[in-house]
């Protein structure tokens, strides 16, 4: 949990005292809580997703722009900032459109702090998951992209458990060229078998071996 208290919390509550009152009890438990008083004031302050946000907790109805509006357009932007949602009497309609959009959790006033703090854990854990998810699929990526065309193409075969021979008349090359191409593979890859090569391809997109 400690490893998770240094990704700030962002705040978005319009009504001051409720902010206010957030912001205390994440921080009295060691969060960094960063506060914003509307959508467009987050938005000013963070006009791209920042790099170790934790998560975002959004109050659903907000003047000008809502929480809703916050949430479509992060999604629209590609941002990948765990929401948990705060909701009035009468909004649990509206929270559960916005679990069907990505939101972690939503918490209907008025909620224990503990639930808070949970949903809040919660949130960032998906988020480190998420972060590191990223980073090894980025890794495989820089990996394969060292292949060549045809490394590629008998790559995908060898993780697909094919034989060289198969290899070769799958590709209509001698299997003695299949084996020089699959000794490369596995160098460049840092791949000592299929099921290492099958694996690093489907780190890098699990659609690669359909």
């Amino acid at each position: 949990m400690n490893e998770l208290l240094k990704h700030p919390v962002h705040v978005v509550d319009d009504d001051a005292s409720f902010r206010r009152s957030l912001v205390f009890l994440l921080e009295s438990v060691g969060w960094t809580a960063v506060a914003h008083d509307s959508a467009e004031a987050f938005l000013a302050a963070c006009p791209q997703q920042p790099a170790d946000a934790g998560c975002l907790v959004l109050d659903i109805r907000m003047p000008m722009m809502s929480g809703l509006e916050l949430q479509r357009l992060l999604v629209e932007r590609g941002w990948q900032l765990p929401v948990v949602f705060i909701t009035g009497h009468g909004d649990v309609e509206l929270a559960v459109q916005a679990m069907k959009r990505g939101a972690c959790d939503f918490l209907e006033k008025p909620f224990k702090d503990q639930a808070l703090l949970d949903a809040v854990g919660a949130a960032v854990r998906r988020a480190s998951a998420d972060q590191a998810q990223a980073c090894r699929r980025e890794e495989a990526l820089a990996l394969l992209e060292r292949l060549s065309p045809r490394e590629r193409e008998v790559a995908r075969l060898v993780a697909l458990g094919l034989p060289n021979k198969l290899v070769a008349r799958e590709l209509e090359i001698s299997e003695k060229t299949v084996h020089v191409h699959r000794q490369h593979v596995m160098e460049k890859t840092a791949t000592g078998s299929a099921a290492e090569l099958a694996r690093l391809m489907l780190r890098a997109d699990p659609a690669a071996l359909d």
